[in-house]
């Protein structure tokens, strides 16, 4: 009882306590006490710590999500080869390896005068055809009035021949009128001197008579000799009518063949003018071949690959290859799984190892399909496992403007490429 009462008392008198000094009061707190406010400043440590890491989290997190990126990329260019488009003998060739070359430039020559030789040819050709068309064409109008002329000259001929004939034939009937006649008179006249020479004989005429009559006689045989000629005149007049008609219908004939005369020079001027054109075409195509012999670069860029003169090289045959440094790209594979975010004109930043420079770009493409898809013997993934292979899809990067001005980007290189998503 009596340690009870001396508790109560001490905690009954607060005023004892308020006058022990202030070190002496701390000395008599316990352990427990002593330790609470630096347990408290260890909990805002962690506190502040776990806050600085989450954000730090945070930053890295949203920094990483705000690209993707891949070492599997390359530089590309569509490669230029030069070849020949005709055969012939390597006379010069006007650059060096790796030199770099502007766009029309005369890179290789070929010996051009086996196609001079051709060129003049061809002239020469083209000239003839062209005379001979010139003639043909001239020609045509000339026949087609000849021809014009012809038949009408000919039908004149023919009815002329015909009147001729009709002439002819009148005469030769009056000519054998005449015949008749003096064939009756004639008839007439020898009665008259047989009986004249019966009644002489018996003195019942005069000789004069007689001689009168004979003379008669002798003038109606004549005219009987002269109507048979007059006759075989207008019969050969006939004959000659008539062969003069067959000779009109004849030419008319002729001339009526001169329309197909004329559409066959015509023909013949019109095959004469495909002629000249042939001429001229084979002229062109010597002169091409002739241009070919000078062998100029399609682009500007690097030679590499050039042939030595002396060979002899054929059509299609490569000569060199032209590299434009100026149009490289570069083709970085990225995983199916990186492509969820990614989208054509995201900005691109690509490294290079040989200079260590960054240069800027950005998307242009994505390919229609996976790089396998394109090779010569694409794989067959069904094995039956039903493993999943994320396979890489390429994507075409494109250099800003001015980025690769110093041509130090060559296809095949390899670089790192980052495309900022976000």
């Amino acid at each position: 009882m009596a340690q009870t009462s001396d508790t109560i008392a001490v905690q009954e008198s607060p005023s004892s306590s308020t006058n022990v000094p202030a070190g002496e009061q701390h000395s008599f707190m316990s352990p427990k006490s002593r330790h609470k406010p630096r347990s408290h400043r260890k909990q805002v440590v962690i506190i502040f710590g776990s806050i600085v890491v989450a954000a730090a989290c945070a930053f890295l997190w949203y920094y990483f999500s705000g690209f993707e990126s891949t070492d599997d990329a390359q530089v590309d260019v569509h490669l230029y080869p030069v070849s020949a488009r005709i055969s012939g003998y390597i006379a010069s060739v006007n650059t060096y390896d790796n030199q770099v070359v502007e766009k029309g430039r005369e890179l290789v020559e070929i010996d051009p005068r086996d196609y001079q030789i051709a060129v003049d040819k061809a002239q020469a050709a083209l000239g003839t055809a062209d005379a001979v068309a010139r003639a043909l064409n001239i020609e045509v109008p000339i026949t087609t009035t000849d021809t014009a002329s012809q038949l009408k000259s000919t039908s004149s001929d023919i009815e002329n021949a015909k009147a001729g004939i009709a002439a002819a034939q009148k005469q030769a009937a009056a000519a054998h009128a005449r015949l008749l006649e003096a064939q009756a008179n004639n008839v007439k006249a020898q009665d008259d001197v047989k009986r004249y020479r019966l009644l002489l004989t018996k003195d019942e005429v005069s000789r004069q008579t007689y001689d009168h009559a004979f003379a008669a006689a002798e003038t109606e045989n004549a005219g009987v000799a002269a109507a048979e000629a007059s006759e075989a005149a207008t019969l050969q007049a006939v004959q000659q009518a008539r062969s003069r008609l067959v000779q009109a219908e004849a030419n008319y004939e002729a001339a009526q063949t001169g329309p197909k005369r004329v559409a066959s020079t015509r023909a013949k001027a019109l095959a004469a003018l495909a002629d000249v054109r042939q001429k001229r075409a084979a002229l062109a195509q010597a002169q091409l071949n002739l241009g070919y012999t000078k062998v100029c670069a399609p682009v500007s860029g690097e030679v590499t690959k050039k042939v030595v003169v002396g060979m002899n090289v054929a059509p299609g045959e490569q000569l060199l290859t032209i590299v434009p440094l100026g149009q490289v790209w570069i083709t970085a594979n990225f995983k199916e799984t990186q492509l969820r975010h990614m989208r054509p004109g995201q900005k691109v930043e690509i490294s290079v190892d040989s200079n260590g420079r960054s240069y800027k770009g950005h998307v242009d493409s994505i390919a229609g399909a996976t790089g396998p898809v394109f090779s010569l013997l694409p794989p067959e993934n069904a094995t039956g496992n039903y493993v999943k292979i994320v396979q890489r899809l390429p994507v075409k990067i494109v250099l800003e403007p001015g980025e690769n001005r110093d041509h130090q980007l060559r296809p095949g290189m390899n670089v790192e490429a980052k495309v900022y998503v976000r």
